[in-house]
């Protein structure tokens, strides 16, 4: 493992950043990185917020700002996301701001596409760091999609013996690997019907409508579940917070 070292934003908020070349050195990086109070509940969000109207991306923007973020406040519980400046890991690092949260908020990306502070571009396809999370991953990896058996990794690593969930959101092709492989991992997964592509796919299978074949593993685990986009954000906040009690 590669010392940890430390970047400073545009924004002058500082992030800790571990590069990692095997599963073995995560929890020694966790350490270093004064993460090692493990065995605290761990919420990981996948998923996009591509091809939504307005109307859909100002629900999906709300989730991170009503339910989301709070909870992973109230709880102190890591967030565990993608962490490039895009999409819902943007959502996620703007909404812990927003609310001024210090709940640990930790991004994982391939090393040869993620774009640090002041660094040069590696590749046509690196896209930035997001600058509100408070820790990275950095793993072997030159293609987006490499980052996603490690993202169900560091989860559960630092959830250890404590509950954790997933939360999809829309999504794309990355997506179905990213479910898939913490749906292996043991971790619940909560499906935002309503906020299209991905999740609307699954949202489909689960109610045993026609969807797409990669969705067949994911529901025949009997760990996915769905939570309307249009419900109150109560309906969310509840499921939540009954795993982290271990009510669920």
């Amino acid at each position: 493992m590669a010392t940890p070292f430390t970047v400073t934003f545009s924004n002058q908020l500082d992030a800790a950043i571990a590069q990692v070349r095997s599963v073995s050195e995560i929890p020694l990086a966790l350490e270093a990185m004064e993460l090692a109070e493990r065995h605290r509940p761990v919420l990981v969000v996948i998923g996009g917020a591509s091809k939504l109207g307005e109307a859909d991306y100002q629900q999906v923007q709300h989730l991170f700002l009503d339910v989301l973020a709070p909870i992973a406040q109230k709880w102190q519980s890591s967030v565990v996301d993608g962490g490039t400046d895009a999409g819902v890991m943007q959502l996620m690092g703007q909404a812990r701001d927003a609310m001024g949260g210090t709940f640990p908020l930790v991004g994982v990306a391939p090393i040869e596409l993620a774009m640090l502070p002041d660094q040069p571009l590696k590749s046509e396809d690196a896209i930035p760091l997001e600058p509100y999370h408070s820790h990275f991953f950095l793993v072997p990896g030159s293609s987006w999609g490499d980052e996603s058996a490690w993202i169900a990794a560091i989860a559960s690593e630092l959830a250890g013996s404590a509950p954790s969930i997933t939360v999809l959101i829309n999504g794309g092709e990355i997506t179905w690997a990213d479910a898939l492989q913490n749906v292996r991992a043991g971790r619940g997964m909560i499906v935002i019907a309503g906020s299209g592509r991905t999740a609307d796919l699954l949202a489909a299978g689960l109610r045993g409508e026609p969807t797409d074949a990669r969705a067949e593993e994911l529901i025949a685990s009997g760990l996915v579940q769905m939570v309307e986009l249009a419900a109150d954000s109560d309906v969310l906040t509840t499921t939540i917070e009954a795993v982290f009690a271990g009510e669920s």
